[in-house]
């Protein structure tokens, strides 16, 4: 495999889950942070998950210090500068990912892939920060990284066939599935499931139905694992607000567009898991 090293940029949620798997796979990976205590929290949160799996025998004490060991942290984004693969895991904001990429172009070997863990913005646009469209393309991973078994992968209209190939080699080697689409915004699981999510916050909105009626017709009539309403509380109902906006934006089609209630609970707010409310009340276990 032409991927030996692997440097992720951001060790939130996303990215120390990127850098964990990355790790526990066998590759030399560099987690890149803001400050010093960015860094060590998400270094503790991968630490911490791998000792619950250590707990549960899922491995041994020895597999978690090896994976620990091939995880380098740094606040240099100079310290990425002989990965074969960079993948961006930084908060959705298209300013901070275009100062980013300008900075690992400067940085980064030629030869280097480029990849966004972006859900919803546009892969076609970020590659434009950069000298190299054909080694520029998304992959999306899902929260939580280490247990969601799916990687969409991304490809603009100018990205390179060896690059695709070799990202996917890469996805594959870490245990996760590949699924292949073009650049379009949410591609295909946001695409399909925030109408989803928004519809339900409609049919809640007014009134046609409680939230537990909403939740439990989809889990028990669809056979999925949760509700619409709880799964927003989950995800962020900011973050599915944002991302229901550069969707509207987008396809200016009426399903992708925030549901007044939406908007509201995010300004007063309540975010959902995050916040310790939303649909749900989440100081209590389980929420109520």
């Amino acid at each position: 495999m032409a991927i030996r090293k692997v440097g992720v940029v951001g060790c939130g949620l996303m990215g120390s889950g990127i850098a964990q798997l990355s790790a526990q796979a066998g590759f030399a990976t560099v987690v890149r942070e803001v400050s010093p205590n960015a860094l060590e929290s998400g270094l503790g949160r991968i630490r911490k998950f791998l000792q619950g799996g250590v707990d549960k025998g899922k491995l041994t004490a020895a597999e978690m210090e090896k994976t620990l060991g091939a995880i380098q942290g740094t606040v240099e984004i100079e310290d990425l500068a002989d990965c074969d693969l960079v993948i961006e895991a930084a908060p959705e904001h298209l300013g901070l990912k275009k100062e980013l990429w300008g900075a690992l172009e400067a940085t980064c070997k030629p030869s280097a892939i480029f990849a966004s863990n972006t859900s919803s913005l546009s892969i076609t646009e970020m590659s434009t920060f950069t000298r190299r469209p054909d080694k520029f393309l998304g992959l999306h991973f899902f929260n939580p990284v280490p247990l969601m078994k799916l990687v969409e992968v991304v490809k603009t209209l100018q990205t390179g066939e060896d690059s695709l190939r070799e990202a996917a080699e890469w996805c594959r080697a870490i245990g996760k599935t590949v699924v292949s689409v073009g650049d379009s915004t949410g591609f295909i699981v946001n695409r399909l499931l925030v109408p989803y999510m928004l519809d339900a916050i409609r049919v809640y909105g007014q009134g046609l139905a409680s939230r537990d009626d909403i939740d439990n017709a989809m889990k028990l009539g669809c056979g999925y694992p949760m509700g619409p309403l709880l799964l927003g509380d989950f995800v962020g109902l900011d973050t599915t607000y944002s991302i229901a906006e550069i969707m509207f934006d987008e396809f200016k089609e009426p399903r992708f567009a925030p549901p007044p209630l939406l908007k509201r609970m995010v300004l007063a707010g309540r975010m959902g898991r995050k916040s310790g409310r939303g649909f749900y009340d989440w100081s209590t276990n389980p929420p109520s």
